[in-house]
This record gives C-alpha cells, sequence and structure tokens, in this order.
C-alpha cells in the first residue's frame, strides 16, 4: 500500500489506504523506537520527557518502504517508524461512546457458552488462547474435563495466574452449612451479584469448581453487568449518571477480625465514558450517606430499575455444573447468581479468586507467540 506524508504546524499527516492519520511531533519524540529510547528486552523506556527538548520541532518526514522516516528540528539523527505501527497506535480518531471496544455484551440470547476443556487447555496453546480470549470478551467461560477433587480448581488459576488469597483463604467451600457465615453457604437462591465490592481492590476473577452437585436445583447463572448497565443508560440516563456519579460504602464484617469496606460507585466509568468496573451486592451494601439529598430519590430509582434488569431472565445464562467441571468469571463486570436447591442430595463446590493482569498478559503473550495477536 502506498503512504505519503507531509508536515505542518509540527504534526505528520500519513494518508494512505482510506487512512488519513495525525502525529504531534512531541508524541513521536516521545515513542521513539531503538535501543537508545527503550530496553531490547522488555521494551520499556528509557528516557523521560525531562530529557526531551522544551522545543520539539519535525522538520522533514519521508516514506520509504514500509516505514516513515522522520528529523526533528536541532537534531541530525534520522529516525524511521514502521508504518503498521503508527497505524496501531493511531490516537487521531473518533471519540469512543457506548459500549467498551472489545466488549461482547450479551444477553440469554447467548446459547453457546465459551467452553475449555482442561486437557487441552494444558497441552494445546491454540486451544488455551481461545479459551483466555473468551474470558476476556465474554467475561466468562465454563471449564470441563477436570478431576472432580478438592483443590482442582488451582489447576485453572495456573494457567494463567496465581491465587489471590483473602480472609476466606487460598480458597473457600460453597456448601450447606447449619450456622452460616455467609448466605453464599446455604441452600438459598442468590441474586445475581459480583463477590467482595467491599474490598479495594477487588478480586478481578472468581473461579468455582464442582465436586459433588445431587441436589435438586442450584442451577448457576451468570449476567452481564456492563449489558445491564447500557440498558439502564438507554431507559433513564438521568438515573445512571447518578450510580456512576457517586460513591457508596459496601462492608463486611463476618467475624471479630474482619471489618472490610470500600467507597466505590456502583456504576464505575473511566473518564471516557467507558466502563471500568460493576459493584453490585445488595447483601453487602451500606447505608447510603454520599448521595446528596436531592439526588437521593434518582439514585434510589435507578438503583431499583438496575436490580430489575439485573433480575430479568430476558439478561441471564444459566447452567448447572456437574462435579469435573468450573467456571470463571471476571468479577469486574459479570454478575453470577444461584438457584435456590433443596436439602436432598448434595452440593458443593470450591471457589477461589485470582486477578485479570495475569490472564491478560498469558493471553497476549500467547497470542504474540501464534501470530495472533
Amino acid at each position: 500500500m502506498t503512504y505519503t506524508t507531509r508536515t505542518e504546524d509540527n504534526i505528520l499527516h500519513l494518508t494512505g489506504a482510506g487512512n488519513n492519520m495525525r502525529f504531534h511531533a512531541v508524541w513521536l519524540r516521545d515513542n521513539l523506537p531503538g535501543a537508545d529510547y527503550r530496553d531490547p528486552g522488555n521494551g520499556q523506556r528509557l528516557v523521560t520527557l525531562a530529557n526531551l527538548p522544551e522545543e520539539i520541532t519535525l522538520e522533514t518526514a519521508n516514506v520509504k518502504g514500509d516505514t516513515v522516516e522522520l528529523r526533528f528540528g536541532g537534531e541530525d539523527a534520522v529516525h524511521s517508524f514502521d508504518i503498521a505501527w503508527l497505524l496501531a497506535n493511531a490516537y487521531d480518531k473518533p471519540a469512543v461512546s457506548g459500549m467498551n471496544p472489545g466488549i461482547n455484551a450479551w444477553t440469554s440470547a447467548l446459547t453457546d457458552v465459551p467452553t475449555g476443556d482442561m486437557t487441552e487447555l494444558k497441552t494445546d496453546k491454540a486451544a488455551k488462547l481461545k479459551w483466555l480470549s473468551a474470558v476476556q470478551d465474554y467475561g466468562f467461560a465454563k471449564v470441563t474435563g477436570m478431576e472432580p477433587v478438592e483443590g482442582g480448581l488451582f489447576d485453572i488459576a495456573d494457567l494463567f495466574g496465581y491465587v489471590r488469597e483473602t480472609n476466606y483463604g487460598r480458597h473457600f467451600e460453597v456448601r450447606t452449612e447449619v450456622n452460616p457465615v455467609n448466605l453464599a453457604y446455604t441452600g438459598l437462591g442468590l441474586q445475581a451479584h459480583t463477590d467482595n465490592p467491599y474490598r479495594d481492590p477487588v478480586p478481578t476473577l472468581q473461579i468455582l469448581s464442582c465436586l459433588e452437585n445431587s441436589a435438586a436445583g442450584g442451577e448457576n447463572m451468570v449476567v452481564d453487568g456492563f449489558a445491564c448497565a447500557e440498558r439502564l443508560r438507554q431507559e433513564d440516563p438521568e438515573g445512571f449518571d447518578a450510580l456512576a456519579s457517586y460513591s457508596i460504602r459496601f462492608e463486611y464484617a463476618g467475624s471479630a477480625d474482619v471489618c472490610l469496606q470500600s467507597h466505590r460507585p456502583m456504576i464505575e466509568l473511566s473518564p471516557e465514558g467507558l466502563f471500568v468496573q460493576m459493584r453490585f451486592n445488595s447483601r453487602s451494601i451500606a447505608p447510603v450517606q454520599d448521595v446528596p439529598f436531592d439526588a437521593m430519590e434518582i439514585w434510589y430509582r435507578a438503583y431499583r430499575r438496575l436490580s430489575a434488569i439485573i433480575d430479568d431472565p430476558a439478561m441471564e445464562v444459566t447452567f448447572k455444573l456437574s462435579p469435573g467441571e468450573a467456571f470463571i468469571v471476571d468479577n469486574t463486570r459479570v454478575l453470577h447468581a444461584r438457584k435456590g436447591y433443596s436439602g436432598e442430595g448434595s452440593r458443593w463446590l470450591q471457589g477461589c479468586y485470582a486477578d485479570k493482569d495475569g490472564l491478560r498478559s498469558t493471553r497476549a503473550a500467547l497470542a504474540r507467540e501464534l501470530g495472533d495477536a
């Protein structure tokens, strides 16, 4: 493909193949490639802005093959940028609005639950990349083909990272108890929720594996929190803004030595308005104190509506785990729940937490290795 360049007011204009991208001279100077500017091993910067001239001017820019050769004012050196790299890192594009790019928002219409077989995940890099990508794109996935043994869920965390230990321990049991410290340990049905909203930061991934499941009921449910929040934004923009604008408190004090608290909005957005995190857990919300008096009714109206959207069967995907199966959820986005189950038979799951920076890193490294970046 043929590209042309021109410089104007210290801006590089790169045109070709339907692209017309602009790059500021200071941005180009700050992102120079080469061993003098970035460590060859890890790619980290070797210079800071303090090392750059305060006045940066762009003298010349010429296309040479698949590169753009630049020369800055007051410097003799000629620097080369790969055109593909410039296009991949271009910032001259329309502002993003609505759902986050790359997010596959879903409802109950999602019938093909992303699933990976444990043997393949351990031995087949392509299968592992596909499964990790599904977790990143959809916010959840199942695992089958496991041995229904205690601690088997750690094999899932080992695929990409490490277990995050909490006051519940390295892992926790999910089965009926006579005097439970948490409602998760009863046979009651649970509303879809995110786990541990009272932590800061929250564990970003949760893994649940099934060892026994002969009780009637107890199906697992997952709900795309971002899809629910986007639906609220379309139905009630004012209410959506209220849930996103005011921080509220979440807390948990399950024993004498535990008093966990956080102070964050129910819907957390980036400065650009993209979804960052959902915190939704009616069991752990503290009395709301930080919403202004004049906004409290709007806030509660939106909270009630969001809760109804989350409870809408049209938003949920339901499945029942068998022994040797597990699922993982992005705890910053996907809410999980379960149907109530009877006292007959048995239901025993084990759960643990992990963090998705490890999952994203492993996925990105695999994609680079397999040429699927």
